[in-house]
């Protein structure tokens, strides 16, 4: 959350746009006729008590010695006075409806922009920020623009209309002591509110920090229910929560208290007004110069006047919190996305899917490179395998084809096409990734197999599933391919959230696969069938595999040994374990622990 609104005008303009909408003439005309009933209502709310003057001077001891014609004067100035009045908040509402429309989708648009914004910008970006509070700053923000649109067009300048509408009237027919006092009052109360309101703003951000602060705790923890369970942490996990809560607390009982300070000056600003003004009305009653009449309209126009004055005071507060909601989200919008198209950027054609990674350096952090000139080629239907120890930088290789960040050095091709220079959607169109850590939407099983192309047949994500080895599982659920996985998966075993990012990747039928340790969740029993089914995807298709069980990887084409961001070996598994380097290390590691089976050692022996 930044500390300051740096250009509160720069953010009510980026606003003015969504009220007169180039593209929609429907919402164009209706805010035209707002602003007419915005007008109407405020001529009629200015208009009576002066309707009540006449109606109380037409029933004073003077009008009781007039003509019989003039008695009925009094009944129908009484009704129009509530004519007037019922006009006065019929188009007033009639105006909040009008603009309804105009306000939503002012709402969905900025809405819809900050989403896609969102969705452009780096992964970087993401996995430097916390998503509890980011998505809190954003759902503050959006109520922050409905409240901005909806008072500051219909309550501060309507306001601001009538007190100075006011102010004349008393002038004109009055003198201008009434006017002057009536202004000086008014213009205390403002910049008493503003000053007190910038005062106490900081109280409100603190109570900002400190709920996202523990907004973001709390979702972080119930992400991880099953961890902290595992390691007996709820209290602790409590504690921290409490700790954000208590200085939520802290935080909220200083706005509070301040709050009723800026409550109490206000009252005491209109009163001395109010006072004032009642008695210069009293003196020209009794040196006959006003009639009772007239002391009955300055206070009805005081009163009318202060009860809406009061109200901008509140409305300033939420306001001036409005601004301060929406500038985090505007601070998302002003991101810029660090990986974007190029100008005229052309759309990916794949032809045979011949992947190249030519010298690429990459480093998450300047200061730390993770790959130093990483250079091999897929060739078109090849299945090229990468393997190394953790930290290696294995999957960030499959990131960079991706695109999720772009090479610092060198440059990535497919078909003879440098990856930076084509659009990222034609881009990842063509690729399928199953990734090692799945990650399913909290929906259906249907959905999130569908999600690997939205327009397939239901009998399309069912053969999809039958590949996948998850069809038969699916039908024993009681609501078959409708039952809900839960949040993040967690209804599903990690074996079975995986076999569903398989089924979702061949329903996308990429020309390019990306295995990211794909069974690595699975039993020996399902890793089998589920490799003859990733064996027929990959036929044709050029395949990239990050592999930790080198049983999974024997007939690849090419095996690349990654350590310590540099290609250190390469060949077919017979070679390499014939050049007794660090691959033959890992695969006679992986005998003692039994992670190669005794079909899988036939089936290597072959290929001896």
């Amino acid at each position: 959350m930044a500390k300051q609104i740096k250009d509160p005008v720069g953010t009510i303009r980026s606003l003015a746009p969504h009220l007169w909408p180039k593209h929609s003439n429907e919402l164009r005309l209706r805010v035209v006729l707002s602003m007419l009933c915005l007008f109407i209502s405020k001529a009629a709310t200015v208009y009576v008590p002066i309707l009540y003057k006449h109606a109380i001077d037409a029933l004073g001891p003077k009008a009781a010695s007039a003509p019989i014609l003039f008695l009925a004067t009094p009944a129908l100035l009484i009704i129009g006075y509530g004519i007037v009045r019922v006009v006065g908040q019929g188009f007033g509402e009639l105006r909040d409806a009008l603009f309804a429309k105009v306000t939503q989708r002012a709402i969905r648009e900025v809405g819809l922009q900050t989403f896609r914004h969102m969705h452009a910008l780096s992964m970087r970006f993401h996995m430097d920020r916390q998503t509890g509070g980011l998505s809190r700053a954003i759902e503050r923000g959006t109520k922050g623009i409905e409240f901005l649109l909806q008072f500051m067009v219909f309550n501060i300048l309507p306001t601001l209309l009538e007190i100075t509408l006011v102010c004349g009237i008393l002038w004109a027919l009055y003198s201008f002591v009434f006017a002057a006092v009536t202004f000086v009052t008014i213009i205390g109360y403002i910049v008493f509110t503003i000053s007190i309101t910038e005062w106490r703003t900081k109280f409100r951000r603190e109570m900002n920090e400190r709920d996202s602060e523990a907004n973001t705790k709390a979702i972080d923890s119930l992400l991880n229910y099953e961890t902290v369970k595992y390691f007996g942490n709820e209290e602790h996990e409590a504690r921290r929560f409490d700790v954000a809560l208590s200085a939520y607390e802290r935080a909220a009982v200083r706005s509070q208290t301040s709050l009723s300070m800026l409550n109490i000056g206000q009252g005491a600003i209109i009163t001395v007004g109010l006072i004032a003004v009642m008695i210069l009305a009293a003196q020209g009653v009794t040196a006959g110069t006003m009639t009772v009449g007239d002391f009955v309209l300055v206070n009805s126009y005081l009163i009318q006047l202060y009860l809406p004055l009061n109200f901008l005071g509140f409305v300033y507060r939420q306001i001036r919190q409005s601004l301060t909601d929406m500038e985090a989200m505007f601070d998302v919008l002003k991101v810029d996305a660090e990986i974007a198209d190029v100008p005229n950027a052309m759309a990916l054609g794949v032809s045979a899917g011949r992947i190249e990674f030519d010298d690429v350096h990459f480093g998450y952090d300047p200061r730390r490179e993770i790959l130093h000139g990483v250079s091999f080629t897929v060739e078109p239907g090849e299945t090229v395998a990468v393997v190394g120890s953790s930290g290696a930088g294995k999957s960030t290789i499959s990131r960079l084809l991706y695109r999720f960040y772009d090479v610092t050095g060198g440059s990535i091709r497919i078909d003879g096409q440098n990856i930076a220079e084509v659009t990222q959607t034609s881009l990842r169109a063509e690729i399928g990734i199953v990734p090692q850590d799945t990650v399913l939407f909290n929906d259906t099983i249907y959905y999130n197999i569908l999600y690997g192309r939205p327009g397939a047949t239901p009998a399309e994500v069912e053969e999809a599933a039958r590949l996948a080895r998850i069809h038969d599982f699916i039908l024993t659920l009681p609501d078959g391919y409708q039952s809900r996985v839960g949040e993040r998966g967690l209804k599903l075993s990690g074996g079975e959230k995986q076999r569903v990012a398989i089924a979702r990747v061949i329903l996308k039928q990429p020309r390019i696969l990306i295995f990211d340790e794909a069974t690595s969740a699975l039993d020996s029993k399902t890793e089998k069938e589920i490799q003859v089914s990733l064996d027929q995807v990959s036929v044709d298709r050029s395949t990239l595999i990050i592999a930790h069980r080198l049983s999974t990887i024997i007939h690849a084409d090419e095996i690349l040994v990654l350590d310590q961001g540099q290609i250190v070996e390469r060949g077919r598994h017979a070679i390499l374990l014939e050049q007794n380097g660090r691959y033959a290390q890992m695969w006679r590691r992986q005998l003692q622990t039994g992670e190669v089976d005794e079909q899988v050692l036939q089936e290597a022996a072959a290929l001896s």
